[in-house]
Formats: structure tokens, sequence, C-alpha cells
């Protein structure tokens, strides 16, 4: 048991004179508590290939001087910069803080570290995939074989020799726990302990992604439990199944509203709806939509589903933290080609790939990828990717034991990037691991757990007491209920009756469900998403700038529109906002209606005066299922959601 081992944890924690330090740390340009210097470290150790690359590396002290030992924060990807995250790691790993200096660092390919590049992979470029891929590989030459797990572990230890650490705590993100296990692997010596947050096995994901689809079946029932989806459906999981398989014979082809209001034509494939599943482990206000959006489409009402994937392409081009978000693609796919263990020989054409990744695909059982299609075996980018690949480094090598040092793994109920089952299987690997599963919860944990379970488990860890489970929660984004296709399947507000009563609740489901957009597009810039312009679900468009939303005949229920300005500060429910919006439309009772934070609601609609309060649900929500309200756009930057990967 860890409790075993608690006694060397809390020795090895104890604040003591580091070895001498080789490396020249002064202030960091951006001016920050950190300090900033850089790394020369051989581009192939092998020396078959001159050069070397200069890592960029940042440091916070823990005390005056530094530490005996230190945190090293590995980002994820493989591709993401980690020095643009900083202050976040520093925050997200306070607990281990006290006594340890952190060190951050862009590990080699990425940000400031010798980012990679391909002309070939650009957006403008009119290649196919397979010729893309070719000549990124031609591109990069015989240094893309070099940008590897292994060369990136001997990287880290160069930092620890460089840095004068005697041992390190490694916490690693996504692709960042395949670093940090494949360092204690090699290095257990040197380990301290290990913090693996949303983690990948030591051999890295497998070609298929069977365990993301054996994931999607138990996260898609956490999502709807307790009642969740009550009146939206009753089998989340077997609804997907079924538009997959209609899927499979056509595409789903519907109607969206652009920016400019106006009606456009789009459609839907299997493939698409695999990659809105798996976007969802990064934005639970997407994976909220999912469940009634996937009845609706099976109930003939495309709209919704389409309209999520819409939503997708109406982020803002200019992010804020676009540095710290995005991965170096060319950097992605160099790593990922070279090492993940496809079914194919490292030396076999394309051809012969081909045959034996098909065979290698009828292998598997039907069932390991349910809800969806065997075919949906190569939905994953990897394979279309790599077939065409020429490898240039040796495979990687044979997997060591871990070493017995004391490991917390933080596990998400709805992520499907690094599933749960992978955190089981690495938790047998390490004695005395101890797994923390957080319901809710999807992929970087730490970055995305809004009930602070996971912060708890990381001062317990770092205290070196027993990790408990997390407590029952409710869910923050509870999935929201089914969109109605006529005002007629809509209640009236209770205390306004008739026409004028089911208008004020479609002017209000309307509001909500700009919020409810609002946030699908911020949680991905980390902020109120200004610059989007989208249009409705049902018609009209919203404009968002950095202080107002403005809407322009904005319907979410056929045949009622919104239009007018309602100011950031009511949508971020700042005490005192209000707004007034004209409500029109073939099927509504038309008028005005004030709106204010306090969830009041007046005017007159259809010639009838009113005055009502509304709770912190939509009058619809509260008559059909009391559904919880979700976070206000007050709430970004949502913890971590645009941050590790």
């Amino acid at each position: 048991m860890l409790v075993a081992l608690l006694p060397v944890l809390a020795l090895l924690s104890c604040p003591a004179a580091s070895t001498a330090s080789s490396l020249p740390f002064g202030p960091c340009a951006k001016g920050t508590v950190f300090s900033c210097t850089t790394l020369a470290v051989p581009l192939d150790r092998t020396e078959r290939l001159p050069g070397t690359i200069s890592l960029s590396v940042e440091r916070r002290l823990a005390g005056s001087t530094p530490s005996r030992d230190a945190v090293v924060a590995l980002a994820g990807g493989p591709g993401q910069a980690a020095t643009p995250l900083a202050e976040f790691i520093a925050q997200a790993i306070a607990p281990a803080l006290s006594t340890r200096d952190l060190l951050v660092f862009d590990q080699r390919g990425t940000g400031a570290s010798g980012a990679l590049r391909c002309d070939a992979l650009t957006s403008n470029s009119r290649l196919s995939l397979g010729e893309a891929m070719e000549r990124c590989a031609g591109e990069l030459g015989p240094a893309r074989g070099s940008y590897t797990t292994s060369e990136s572990v001997a990287d880290i230890e160069a930092l620890r020799q460089a840095g004068g650490y005697e041992k390190l705590v490694l916490y690693g993100t996504s692709y960042g726990t395949k670093v940090a296990l494949e360092y204690a692997e090699r290095y257990p010596q040197n380990v301290e302990a290990l913090v693996l947050d949303s983690t990948e096995t030591p051999a890295g994901p497998e070609a298929f992604r069977v365990s993301t689809f054996k994931a999607m079946t138990p996260a898609l029932l956490e999502l709807c439990s307790h009642g969740a989806c009550n009146g939206v459906t009753t089998s989340p999981v077997a609804d997907v199944a079924r538009l997959v398989n209609r899927l499979d014979v056509r595409r789903l082809t519907g109607v969206v509203y652009d920016p400019q209001g106006k009606p456009v034509k789009l459609s839907l494939t299997s493939p698409v709806l695999y990659k809105l599943l798996l976007a969802g482990d990064l934005d639970p206000a997407l994976r909220a939509e999912m469940p009634a959006a996937v009845h609706a489409a099976l109930a003939g009402d495309p709209s919704p589903l389409l309209r999520i994937e819409a939503l997708g392409a109406s982020a803002p081009s200019t992010r804020p933290n676009e540095e710290s978000n995005t991965v170096d693609e060319a950097l992605y796919f160099a790593t990922s080609c070279e090492e993940t263990p496809f079914p194919w020989g490292r030396t076999a054409p394309v051809s012969t790939r081909e045959n034996e990744v098909e065979a290698a695909l009828s292998a598997v059982p039907a069932s390991s990828f349910y809800p969806f299609s065997p075919a949906s075996g190569l939905l994953y980018e990897s394979i279309p990717a790599c077939i065409s690949w020429p490898d240039a480094a040796p495979a990687p090598p044979a997997e060591a034991p871990l070493p017995d040092v004391p490991t917390l793994i933080l596990s998400g109920g709805q992520d499907l990037r690094t599933p749960t089952e992978n955190a089981r299987t690495v938790a047998k690997l390490i004695p005395d691991a101890q797994l923390l599963v957080v319901p809710y919860t999807g992929h970087s944990v730490i970055g995305s757990d809004l009930s602070e379970c996971s912060h708890v488990a990381l001062v317990a860890f770092f205290a070196a007491t027993p990790v408990g489970s997390c407590r029952s929660s409710a869910n923050d984004f509870a999935p929201t209920p089914s969109a109605p296709r006529s005002l007629a399947n809509v209640p009236s507000t209770p205390g306004v009756a008739g026409a004028p009563g089911r208008t004020l609740t479609a002017a209000v489901d309307s509001i909500r469900d700009l919020e409810h957009a609002i946030v699908l597009i911020g949680i991905n810039v980390g902020g109120v998403p200004v610059g989007a312009h989208f249009g409705g679900l049902r018609g009209g468009d919203v404009r968002i700038t950095k202080t107002t939303a403005v809407l322009s005949r904005y319907s979410y229920i056929p045949g009622v529109q919104i239009s007018g300005t309602i100011s950031t500060s009511l949508l971020l429910r700042s005490k005192g906002s209000t707004a007034t919006i004209t409500v029109s439309g073939s099927a509504a009772a038309a008028g005005q209606l004030r709106v204010s934070s306090a969830h009041h609601f007046s005017g007159v609609l259809g010639g009838h005066a009113f005055s009502v309060h509304l709770t912190a649900t939509t009058a619809r929500a509260a008559q059909s299922r009391g559904e919880g309200e979700w976070p206000a756009p007050s709430s970004f930057p949502l913890p971590g959601l645009a941050r590790l990967r």
C-alpha cells in the first residue's frame, strides 16, 4: 500500500541543498515569477546527424535557493508547448511546490524549442493526406526520427543534471504521461513521484483506438445518469448506434443558419459524428448538447446536431490563448507516425501496409467498436495519415518495469481520448498507485474538474495521506433539453397564460440557448468569444462584441424571434444589468421583453402586460424536469478547458 511509502515521500519532501546547477537562469522577457534559460541538447544522440536543439526552460523556485528535488511539467499532444502554460501549471500542481522547484520546458519541436513546420501540412495545401505526409517527411528529412518520446526522455535527464536536481516529480497530462512513464522506466532511481493526469499507457495509443470506442458507453450513461436525460432519450448509447447505422448508408443533411441568418445546407457523416463525440471530452458544453441533438436527428430534426458542428467553426480566428491551446501539427505527426504501434511493418510499402491494416481490423471483434461499426476503427487520423509516412527512427524500446514510487493517477469519467481503462491498466503496473476517477469530467482532469475533487486529491497526495474517492456531485453541464419544433410544444410561463405565456417561455429559452452557444464556443478560447458571429438554431443571427451580444431575429423556436442588444454584463449575470429586446415572428405574441440579471422578466406580449420572476432555470426546463442552469460565461476561463491537451 502507498501508506507504507508515505514516510519515504515525506522524507524526500524535506528541503535540502541541491547539487550545483550549470544553467544560467535569468529574468523572463514576459516578467513573471519564473526565470528563464535555454539548454542545448543533441539533435541526434546516435551522432548520425549533426546539430543541437535549444530547449526553452522556465523555473520557479520554492525558496530563495534551488531545492534538492523539482517538479517537471509535461504537456500533451504530442506537440503542445508548455511554457505558455507556466502560470496555469504552477497553480494546478501547487500542492507539490512548497518544497520543490517547478521546471516547465517546451519539449523538442514545440513552442520555443525549435518548433517543427511542414509547408505540406498548411491549410492551403491541395495535396491528398498521403501526399502531404510523404512530402512533410521529405521536408523534415532524416531529422524526423529525432522527435520521439525516447529523445524527450533523454532531454529531461539532461535538464535534471544541468539543473542540479537529485530527483524529479513528473507531472504529465495526456501525451505527457507517456513521456513521464518512459522516463520512470529508464531512470527509476531519479523519480520521486508521478502525477499522471489523463494517462496514456506506456506503449501509447493503440492504432484502432478501441479503448475510445469502449469508453463511449460508460461516458454517455454517466452523462445521462440520475434521470438527467429524462424527456430527451431513454438510451443515449442506442441512439448513437442507430444514427451511425443510418450514416453508414446516407449522410445526414439539413439546414443551419450562417452569420447573416441565411439558411445553408450542411451534411454530417459518421466520421464527423465521431469527431464531435471526441471533441466533447474537451468541451463539456458540447457533450451536454449531444444526447438531445442525436435523438432529434433520429426523429427527423437534424438542425440541432448540424448546428453543433457549425458552431465549432464560429470561434474567433484570433484567440487570446492560441499559443497555449494549439498542437504543433508537424511534431504531432512526426512523433505519432514514428512510434505508434501500427499493425504494419516499419519498412513495408504503402500497399502492404493497407493489406496489413485490413487484416488486423478484421480480427478485432465488431462489438469492440460499439456504438460505431468496425470500419470506424480507421476514423482516428493516425492510421490514414501515417500509412504513407516513411519511418526514420528505430522501433520504440521495449517496455521496462515501472518503479515502485508514489503515484497519483487522475482520470475523467467523460474522457474518451485517454479513457479510464488506460488509467486502470497503468495503475496495475505501479505498486500502490492511487487512481482517482472524477465523474462528469473530461480530458485534462486538473484543468477541467469543476468539483475540486482532483485538487483535494493532490493536496492529500503531497501531504502523504491516502487519497479518497470523489463525493457524489451534480453535473455542472447537465444534458440540455430537446429543442421544440413549434411554439405549440412549448408550455406557458407560470402566471402568464395563453400565447403570451408560450411566447415568453420561447423568448427566455432563446436567451438560454444564446448563453449555451456562447459557452460552447467560448470554452475553447478561454472566455466570452469576442468576434464570434453565428446563426440561431431556427434562423437569425448574433454577433458577440467585447461588451454586447447583438441579436437580429435570433430564433431558437420556429416562429419566435428576438432582436436587440444584450450586454455582456447581463450574460455574465452582473447585478443591476438589464436589457430590452423585441419579440417578433409568425407564431409569436409580438411585443417587448425587459430582462434583468435577477431573472426578472417584464413587458408586453400580444397586448398582455406581465411581470414575473423566474428561477435559474428556463420555464420550460423547470416544468419538464427541473434542469439546473449551466455555469454563466462569468465562469471563464473555465479551469483549463483550453489548457493542457
